[in-house]
């Protein structure tokens, strides 16, 4: 697959849904035991239409089915078929792809929780509107048996529909307590019983009031703020679980010289193995036999592939790219450094859950309070009354005008706004505490090839060649994977050159591609090899006939916005720091192009997650920008972190929030709007707080109503919500 092949990602409103039919065809395909492939540049529903017509149209291919949120296709094909068939039919169409293990994936399930929440919302909200059109009765001054019978119909409406549609809070704060701690859902399910409770009473009594209606609308108003707040991030799965399943599923294993298809998980170390071009290592091993060149750029962030010969120690997941190579194993299966770096991950992702969100610090303050005055106040007026029902009518609406709902609304309000506006910006938000911990960044580590750099060579000197010249390098290019070559051929279309006609074209692996043109031999690859002798900087060298040779000049391109990010965050005292797997000069050569001042290079993934963890520990709280495999366990471990769409699915899956455009300038604007976030939400807990300073003792004093209390519930999460929105 050649990158003047791929489309590139793009902002498109349809990556960030997740439709129910496309997560059950992706677990049901999954059971079947078919060929699960990654798509990893796939960006729209254009994309899922042209795949799937051209795997049906392949030859032994019963069904394809395409999942745009998962980037993955699941192929229901003919025995006779295998993977690097459809890999190469999707090649030739223009999109990457590559084989995933289906077993690895058995724990990724549907978006259960969201369709469990959208369905007591919608039985809440039919409920609730039944119910306010009963107490507009009852409040117009129906009497006696009439309110009565309006009462008992309430009670048969909202009984069933409490028991169902409530459960999520119920079952949130029996944890809370059964783990000695409070959160939010504890006030929110107490003040839904004791409502409940103490209108089921009044009720059996005959008595005026009931509570039917707040507690039916408190708990459809704290479902719509969940449900939203849900719908505001991606489901995130496990990124340990998805760089399993990038490991090669199959490999071909030597024996006696005969080649079989076998499992990777029947390898064993010293077993030999054939890797063939555009191939996955299946083993960490050691090359025997073969010529090539290595892709190891999302392994190691190294931007040029490397020479792989005879004694070459490789690693699994890296790619094959020109020649077939026959590989020792060393290391298989969980031995591996890919699946060293899954575990890696695993752990680093485990650190998250030590982040308590602003809603359960605000709960500790705010819930023993509450518990308190309505206590304080039961106990007051039982013993002022003398009056058990009086005492419980009192205490419940001390916690219903006391307004868990407006606390609760605080935070999914704020993000949904918050969301909303990055997602227009290109940011989609993952995970439920990522603007919280975004507004309070105060360091900002890049990765460097395919993050700041588009992770592409750019041709420099074009303009230096003949028409002539340019024509042979395009006929020798055209036909080579090296990534040299591929930014090669896109300059010279673009520049409407023509490709000369050559015959006899070879490509050497490791060294680059020889033809005959018009009887002379033309040469285009390593400076060395071509007879070029040493060339400063990346380069690739073209000799035609006996004439010098000349050389192409090569860059990393810098990414859209990438000097404009790094500076917005410099100016608002942000430090920021490149960290890189590549070499020293490329690594350094970019720092200063962008004006970054600290950076290291040939940083394992180890050490990119152990710098990151080191001024995690220092007391800084860092933003890890980052696109690759040797990403993931550092975006994993920073206190935020960011991948672009177009990064590997296991580093997106490892971050909070994804970059759904090319162009890296939103970022400075995502902090700033996490910052605004933050204060809408602390201003939106003080609302809440003025409010029940105010509203209390009117409740205390046993002046409100159910109707008072209901509609006093209802401003309150009205005015937070309001203020949420000043963030459009």
């Amino acid at each position: 697959m050649t990158a003047a092949m791929r489309p590139s990602p793009a902002a498109c409103p349809a990556c960030a849904v997740a439709p129910a039919a496309e997560a059950l065809a992706d677990i049901g395909a999954a059971q079947s035991g078919d060929i699960v492939l990654s798509l990893p540049t796939i960006h729209c529903a254009a994309c899922i239409s042209t795949v799937e017509r051209a795997l049906r149209a392949a030859p032994g291919v019963q069904n394809a089915r395409v999942n745009l949120t998962l980037k993955r296709a699941h192929v229901e094909t003919a025995p006779d078929v295998t993977a690097d068939d459809l890999i190469a039919v999707l090649d030739a169409t223009g999109y990457e792809a590559h084989e995933l293990d289906p077993g690895a994936l058995s724990a990724t399930q549907t978006d259960k929780a969201g369709r469990d929440l959208l369905m007591r919302l919608a039985v809440a909200g039919f409920a609730s509107m039944n119910v306010m059109l009963l107490s507009i009765a009852v409040w117009s001054g129906a009497e006696g048996p009439t309110r009565d019978m309006f009462h008992w119909i309430s009670a048969a409406i909202v009984l069933p529909t409490i028991a169902f549609s409530a459960q999520p809070f119920f079952r949130n704060a029996w944890a809370a307590l059964r783990a000695g701690r409070l959160n939010m859902d504890v006030p929110i399910s107490l003040a839904i019983a004791l409502a409940v409770g103490t209108s089921l009473w009044e009720t059996l009594l005959s008595g005026e009031h009931a509570y039917f209606d707040a507690a039916i609308a408190l708990t459809f108003f704290l479902l719509a703020g969940r449900y939203l707040d849900h719908r505001t991030r991606a489901v995130a799965r496990s990124a340990a679980e998805e760089l399993t399943a990038l490991e090669v599923p199959r490999a071909w294993r030597l024996s006696n010289g005969e080649e079989e298809q076998v499992a990777v998980s029947e390898l064993r170390v010293g077993d030999l193995v054939r890797v063939r071009p555009g191939g996955r290592m299946p083993v960490d091993g050691e090359v025997v036999d073969g010529q090539s060149e290595l892709d190891r750029s999302l392994l190691t962030g190294e931007t040029l592939p490397i020479l792989a010969a005879k004694g070459l120690v490789v690693s699994a997941g890296e790619v094959n790219l020109t020649g077939p190579l026959t590989v020792r194993a060393l290391a298989v299966g969980q031995d591996t450094s890919l699946h060293r770096m899954a575990d890696l991950v695993a752990i680093a992702e485990s650190g998250r859950s030590r982040y308590t969100s602003l809603a359960d610090r605000a709960a500790k303050l705010y819930a023993p309070g509450v518990h308190i005055l309505s206590a304080l106040a039961f106990v007051g007026w039982y013993l002022y009354a003398q009056d058990l029902r009086t005492a419980l009518n009192i205490a419940a609406a001390v916690l219903i005008i006391t307004c868990p709902c407006a606390l609760g609304l605080a935070v999914p309000a704020v993000t949904t706004a918050a969301s909303g506006r990055l997602f227009r910006k290109g940011l989609l938000i993952k995970h439920q505490t990522a603007l919280e911990r975004l507004a309070e960044v105060d360091t900002v580590v890049f990765d460097k090839t395919g993050t700041l750099t588009a992770g592409t060579p750019e041709v420099l000197n074009l303009g230096d060649f003949s028409r002539r010249d340019l024509g042979i390098a395009l006929g020798l290019a055209q036909g080579s994977a090296h990534p040299l070559s591929v930014s090669l051929t896109q300059a010279a279309r673009a520049a409407g050159i023509k490709p000369a006609t050559l015959d006899e074209v070879t490509e050497v692996p490791g060294f680059g591609t020889k033809a005959l043109w018009n009887g002379q031999t033309v040469m285009l690859g390593r400076p060395g090899w071509v007879g070029a002798g040493m060339v400063q900087g990346t380069s690739a060298a073209l000799r035609v006939g006996q004439d010098l040779p000349q050389s192409f000049r090569y860059a990393d391109r810098l990414r859209d916005g990438a000097a404009e990010a790094v500076a917005a965050f410099q100016a608002s005292g942000k430090e920021v720091i490149l960290l890189s797997g590549d070499v020293p000069g490329a690594v350094e050569d970019l720092a200063q192009r962008v004006g970054i001042d600290r950076w290291m290079a040939e940083a394992l993934p180890e050490d990119k997650a152990a710098r990151v963890e080191e001024l995690r520990d220092a007391g800084r709280k860092v933003l890890m920008v980052g696109d690759g495999l040797n990403d993931t366990a550092a975006l994993a471990a920073a206190h935020v972190s960011i991948s672009p769409a177009s990064a590997l699915d296991a580093a997106r899956v490892a971050s909070d929030i994804v970059l759904l455009g090319s162009d890296l300038s939103p970022l400075a604007e995502a902090v700033a709007t996490a910052q605004k976030a933050t204060r809408r939400i602390k201003e939106n807990f003080r609302i809440a707080t003025w409010y029940n300073i105010i509203a209390v003792p009117l409740a205390v004093a046993g002046l409100a109503t159910p109707l008072v209390a209901a509609l006093a519930m209802s401003t309150s999460s009205i005015t937070v919500s309001l203020n949420a929105l000043r963030l459009r």
